[in-house]
């Protein structure tokens, strides 16, 4: 029988084989995991974020990772360049979309979408986003509080320095990239980091950086020397417990994919006490 069919007929019974694997590894994509908007009302004002779900979400405590774009960003953007998702599948991710902000570095008339820059910053509106998106998720899903982070370039990088300066306890450990927080820096309390930078940064200069690096070095008790934990990256222990990991990359004001690993591997060694 197989040597009566035709070439055009092997042809045909190949695609309908390819398009039922398509169809079959779409439906188990899908079923493994979604990624979907999600509506916040904040006050009187509607937010938004993507958010990758696991299935298991609904049954299982899941890790959280916030992930906050830099200035100019969006959600859409922050949830392409990252691969968070394929590196740790049974964690929820959030990517919120930031509002219209006067940037620090650019944007002084805010035209773009960015984070408050301090508690207290424009009523505190991208707080109590933070605080209603957790509530939320904790109502909708089951989330392992012992397993929360976050994460963020730039503008998000600050962000998330002023989340670790205002809602420490909630959170496992941090990761800001391309980010410096003068103001939180006196609110810091002791919380395993990992600060991520590029050494030709033209817009948050290295030089202000590494003193940031070297705060949160002091704040958390860490070893000045430390030991190789992957390119680019060196692992700090801390005599409180709570290691930073400095990643300087040798790029610009970016944040490098390869980072991704880096951060969820530390991510992973850490858990909320």
């Amino acid at each position: 029988m197989i040597r009566n069919i035709t070439f055009r007929g092997f042809k045909s019974v190949l695609l309908i084989l390819l398009l039922t694997c398509a169809s079959v590894l779409s439906v188990f994509a899908q079923s493994a995991s979604e990624v979907k908007k999600m509506r916040f009302m904040v006050g009187d004002t509607g937010r938004e974020a993507l958010v990758h779900i696991p299935n298991t979400a609904k049954t299982k405590a899941s890790p959280l990772i916030f992930v906050f774009h830099g200035h100019g960003g969006t959600m859409e953007n922050a949830y392409r360049s990252h691969q968070f998702e394929k590196l740790w599948p049974e964690a929820i991710i959030v990517y919120p979309q930031g509002l219209n902000t006067p940037g620090q570095l650019t944007d002084p008339q805010g035209k773009l979408p960015g984070w408050q820059k301090e508690e207290g910053d424009m009523n505190n509106r991208d707080l109590n986003f933070f605080d209603q998106m957790l509530k939320t998720l904790r109502t909708d899903y089951k989330i392992d509080d012992t397993h929360i982070y976050a994460t963020g370039h730039s503008n998000g990088g600050g962000f998330t320095y002023l989340l670790w300066a205002t809602r420490a306890d909630v959170f496992a450990a941090f990761a800001p990239s391309s980010a410096v927080s003068r103001k939180a820096v006196g609110m810091l309390k002791p919380k395993p980091a990992m600060h991520i930078m590029g050494e030709q940064d033209p817009l948050v200069k290295p030089e202000w950086q590494r003193l940031m690096c070297n705060l949160i070095l002091k704040v958390n008790s860490c070893d000045t020397q430390g030991k190789p934990f992957g390119e680019y990256a060196t692992y700090h222990a801390s005599k409180s417990g709570n290691p930073v990991i400095l990643y300087v990359h040798p790029g610009g004001h970016v944040y490098p994919k390869e980072a991704d690993e880096v951060v969820v591997k530390f991510f992973k060694d850490i858990k909320k006490p």
